[in-house]
Parts: structure tokens; sequence; C-alpha cells
């Protein structure tokens, strides 16, 4: 029997998610969390990567799991140049741009390094899968107004990808032939247009609609004048639209069951944030679909955010004009990481290798 044993490595920003799939089931997983104190003795995200290993290593010795049975190690792809959707194998290369030249610092650049340095030992390959970097995006999407300057995909393609190849698996349809919307609902909300087997177009947080988490886009003028104002710093300015916008903005929590719970005790704010978010959502769906000429075969959301019937009831009131719509909960990008390298494992998929002129591959 073919061994299809891989480890799965998921780190955050104060944890690292660790499993071991046996094909494509679950055998365990666990969150190895990282303490803000423990934390603040590194200077760089990727100063903590010796410390992160060492604590998989041992996870995996707790589980009596011996790194001599993996078969492959599947790694969170993190800011990379902008890459194809699908495998790489984790090389010198990407390891170096990881550390040294990330799009952007986020823990998830430790993934290819923790998963090197425990396959490279072993004989074994490490691999990361739709990266957060996936740009596939058609030359017309990618253009703006401003010559020179251009729309570089970036969002949750791991998840999304993974909920329109679900849909198509259990439909019995073929993913190549389809044109699926498939809406990320998440702390931010990315949102990827499907065709042909590849996301062509998307609504990027920074662009699209306001979130748990992000203010979303904004009116450009309004942005200049906060941005040369005197009353906020580039890094206070980048908070407020990353960590501190959309209903933290409003209501100082992350969680659209703090703000549910609000609506039900009658708080009418609540109610209209709630269903300002469920329109912007669907205003950004609605977007994509000019670019494959209205044809939209479905609509999909995802994400944790597609557990409240609430929000999805009203997204879907709003688009259902454009496609029908599948509701597939939850952030399930485990399950995706280990299913992504499980088809390489197989030959189903073959893995690229990332180069310095990846772009242009």
């Amino acid at each position: 029997m073919k061994n299809e044993k891989i480890l799965v490595i998921n780190p955050g920003s104060t944890s690292t998610k660790i499993a071991i799939y046996e094909g494509d089931q679950q055998k365990w997983m666990e969150s190895i969390s990282h303490s803000l104190e423990e934390l603040k003795e590194y200077k760089t995200i990727y100063d903590q990567l010796d410390m992160r290993t060492a604590l998989v290593k041992e996870c995996l010795e707790k589980h009596g799991e011996s790194l001599d049975s993996l078969a492959a190690i599947a790694a969170r792809g993190g800011n990379m140049p902008p890459v194809h959707a699908g495998a790489y194998e984790v090389n010198d290369y990407m390891v170096d741009f990881l550390h040294y030249r990330p799009g952007d610092q986020h823990a998830s650049n430790l993934a290819a390094g923790i998963a090197f340095d425990i396959a490279k030992p072993l004989g074994i390959k490490a691999y990361t899968y739709d990266a957060v970097t996936v740009d596939e995006m058609l030359p017309v999407a990618s253009m703006t107004g401003w010559k020179g300057i251009v729309r570089v995909a970036r969002g949750h393609s791991l998840n999304t990808r993974a909920a329109a190849l679900k849909y198509c698996r259990d439909h019995q349809l073929d993913y190549e032939k389809m044109n699926l919307i498939v809406a990320h609902l998440g702390g931010g909300i990315t949102i990827n247009l499907h065709s042909g087997g590849r996301m062509i177009d998307m609504v990027m947080d920074q662009e699209g609609p306001f979130s748990p988490e992000r203010a979303g886009g904004f009116p450009t003028y309004t942005m200049v004048e906060l941005a040369y104002g005197g009353e906020y710093t580039r890094e206070e300015l980048m908070k407020k639209l990353q960590r501190t916008g959309g209903l933290v903005s409003f209501f100082g929590t992350s969680d659209l069951r703090d703000v549910e719970k609000m609506i039900a005790d009658g708080n009418e704010e609540a109610a209209l944030v709630e269903e300002a978010m469920a329109l912007a959502i669907a205003k950004s769906i609605a977007k994509l679909g000019p670019t494959v000429k209205g044809k939209v075969d479905q609509i999909i959301l995802t994400g944790g955010l597609a557990y409240s019937k609430r929000l999805t009831d009203m997204v879907i009131e709003r688009v259902s004009f454009l496609a029908p719509v599948s509701i597939l909960p939850g952030e399930n990008e485990m399950q995706a990481l280990a299913e992504g390298i499980l088809r390489v494992l197989r030959g189903e998929e073959k893995a690229r290798i990332l180069t310095s002129d990846e772009k242009d591959d």
C-alpha cells in the first residue's frame, strides 16, 4: 500500500496548527499556542523559525509520530511572488524569498521554512498549495486607470479554490468547464471568479466589502486626505484599514455572533451595519459577473461568516438574480492543504518549481 501520510503545517500570528492526514482522512490536529510574552523575544517573524520548528517536532513526538513515516509535508503558502494555483515544491529559492523579501510580513511565511527543515533530512518533499499570492487574473481585469499601477491578486485562494473543487466534485461537474464566483467570508473578505479552471478575476479585501476586521474599499480622495492630514502615521492608518476596521470599528468586536446578539436585543445600528456589510458583499459578487458576460453557473459562500444564516440570507436575496447560491461554511485550510498534496502524491497534479522568473512561467 502506498504511503500517503502527510504532515500539514499552518502557522498563524499566535499559533502553529499542525495535523497528520492518512490519505484524505485527518488522523489528528493540534494548535500549538505561542504567547505574546514568548513572541516578544523575536525581533522579526522569521526569527521564530527555529522555535516553531522545534515545537512542531515535539508535538509529533508527543503524538507518537515517527518522522520517517511521513510521505510528504504540506505547508501554508506565504507571501511569495505572484504564482499559479496548485502545488509548488519548497526549495531554497522559496525559503530565501520568504525570509528576506516577502510581499508582506505574516506568520504564514514561516510554513515553507519549517516544512523544509523537517523534510530535507528525511529525503522527502515539502510543498505549498494555493498560496495567498495566486495571480491568474486576466490582463484586462488587472488594469487600473493609473498607468503603471496594476491590481496584483492577493487573497484567500486556498479556501475559495477548495470550495470550488468540492462543489464540482459533489455535483459531478468539471471544474475546468464552470464559471463560479466564490466569496470567502472571514475576518477579511475576498471574492474570486473561477473560469476555465483558473481564477481570472477577483475582488480583494482592500477594494471590496468591509468585514469583521477590514475597512474594505474606501473613497480614494478621502484616503488621501487622511494619509496627509497628520492625524495618523502610516502604521496607524494601515492598522485602521486591516485590523480595526469593519465591525471592530463600529462595535469593538470582530465576532459577528456578538453583533447578531446586539441585533436580537434591539440594537438598530448593529442591524444596519450587518445589512450594509451584506449589501457590500453582494455588490462585490455581482461586480465579477461582467468578466464572463453574466454567464455565472454558481455562487458559493464559504468562510466562517457563512455559518450565519442571517448574513447569508441577506446576500442570497441580493445575488440570486445572477446565479444559484450554495453555502459551504468554514475555513477548511488544513483539509485543503492535505487534499492538494495528496493529488500530487497520486500523480493527479504536478508540482511547480518557484523560480525568479515565476510570473513569466
